[in-house]
C-alpha cells in the first residue's frame, strides 16, 4: 500500500480495522478517528464534554482531517463511559479506547488532574502543605488537598472500626491506600493529625535551619518564608508549650531544638477584664479598617499589645459572635461600645 504523502501509523492501523477488517457503524468509525488525533495531540483521552473537532485553520494545524470537523468528540468518549459501565459496549471497543488512553472514570480523571496540580504545587514550594487558596496554573490545589484529606482521615477512622472488630456500613467518602501512597510519594507528612497551618510552619522553620546552620528565628517579623512568619510561630510553639500534643513537642524539641519558655518569659495572665479590652481594641481597629463590623467567623486579626510592642493573633471573628451570643450577659457600658463600632446585635 503506498501514500504519495506520510500517513501516520495510528491513524492507518485504525483506518485497516475499521473499515478493511471490521467495518463499523459509521458513527463509530468517525469517533475512533477523532480519537486517534486527540491522543496523538494530548497523550490520552481525557476529552471535556463539550469537547468538539475543531475546523479551520485551527484544525490544519493540528492535522484533523476535514472529514471530522465539529464531531462531537467529548459527547462520543461519555457515551462509551456510559456503554461500558452498563455492559453494553464490546469488547473488542473496550481494548480499541483502552490502547488510545481511555480513562473509564470521571471520578479517575478527577483525582488525576488534581494529582498532577499537586505535584506541580509540590515541586515548586518544597511540599505539600498549600495553603487553602493555593492555585497551581489555574488550578485550586489547595482546595482539593483539604478534601484529600478529609477522605484520607475518614479511611483511617474506618479502617481503625475494622481493627476493632466493628462493622463498617459504608467507604463512601474514603480514600483508597493506593492514593495515600501517590500523596505519600510526593510528601509523607501531606496528611499531619494536627492542623496543615502548624505542619507548614515547622517544614519551614526545618528548611532554613538547614540553610541559615543552626540559627532558630526568635522574633517575631525576623524571617519570613512563603507568608509564614516564622519566629512568631518558633515563640508561639515556646509560649504554648503545654498545648501541643507529645509528638509535636517532641518534633519541636528534637528536629528544630525549640524549647518550652521559662516562667519569666511567658506574659503575665491578664485578666477577664484586660482580655475583654484586648479582643475591643482589636475590633474596633478591624472597624476603623473596614469600616464595619461584620467579621468572617474564621477572621485573625493581628493587633501590637504588651510593653514588648509584640504583634499578637486574635480570633476576632469568634470573639465577636460570642459577644453577640451573650448579649443579655455583658454589662451596659460593653454593649454601648460596640455599638459604637458597628455591632450587629441580631
Amino acid at each position: 500500500m503506498k501514500f504519495s504523502t506520510p500517513r501516520d501509523p495510528a491513524q492507518l492501523a485504525a483506518f485497516i480495522n475499521l473499515r478493511v477488517l471490521n467495518p463499523e457503524h459509521e458513527h463509530w468509525r468517525r469517533g475512533v478517528e477523532a480519537a486517534v488525533v486527540f491522543a496523538r495531540e494530548h497523550g490520552d483521552l481525557k476529552v471535556p464534554f463539550t469537547y468538539r473537532v475543531p475546523e479551520g485553520e485551527e484544525a490544519e494545524g493540528v492535522g484533523w482531517p476535514a472529514s471530522l470537523a465539529g464531531f462531537p468528540l467529548g459527547q462520543w468518549i461519555a457515551d462509551n463511559r456510559r456503554f461500558r459501565a452498563c455492559g453494553r459496549l464490546d469488547g473488542d471497543r473496550v481494548t480499541q479506547l483502552e490502547k488510545l488512553g481511555m480513562v473509564w472514570s470521571h471520578y479517575d480523571v478527577a483525582w488525576e488532574e488534581g494529582l498532577a496540580a499537586a505535584r506541580g504545587w509540590a515541586e515548586v514550594n518544597g511540599h505539600l502543605l498549600a495553603p487553602l487558596g493555593a492555585t497551581h496554573q489555574g488550578y485550586r490545589v489547595g482546595i482539593w488537598l483539604k478534601n484529600a484529606r478529609a477522605a484520607a482521615r475518614r479511611a483511617l477512622e474506618l479502617e481503625q472500626l475494622q481493627a476493632e472488630g466493628l462493622p463498617v456500613e459504608s467507604w463512601s467518602g474514603a480514600l483508597s491506600q493506593e492514593r495515600r501512597e501517590q500523596l505519600e510519594d510526593i510528601d509523607p507528612s501531606w496528611c499531619p493529625a494536627w492542623p496543615v497551618e502548624w505542619q507548614r510552619a515547622f517544614h519551614l522553620v526545618r528548611l532554613h535551619l538547614e540553610e541559615a546552620r543552626g540559627t532558630l528565628p526568635a522574633e517575631p517579623g525576623e524571617v519570613m518564608r512563603q507568608g509564614e512568619d516564622l519566629g512568631r510561630w518558633v515563640r508561639a510553639q515556646r509560649l504554648g508549650w503545654d498545648k501541643l500534643t507529645i509528638v509535636q513537642q517532641w518534633m519541636c524539641e528534637q528536629v528544630l531544638g525549640i524549647t518550652p519558655a521559662a516562667e519569666d518569659e511567658k506574659p503575665p495572665r491578664r485578666t477577664q477584664a484586660e482580655k475583654w479590652a484586648i479582643n475591643y481594641a482589636a475590633a474596633r481597629q478591624f472597624y476603623e479598617r473596614e469600616g464595619h463590623l461584620r467579621v468572617p467567623r474564621k477572621h485573625i486579626e493581628r493587633i501590637v499589645v504588651g510593653d514588648d510592642r509584640a504583634e499578637r493573633e486574635f480570633r476576632l471573628g469568634a470573639w465577636v459572635g460570642n459577644q453577640r451570643s451573650r448579649a443579655a450577659a455583658l454589662t451596659p457600658e460593653r454593649v454601648e461600645l460596640l455599638s459604637a463600632i458597628g455591632m450587629r446585635w441580631s
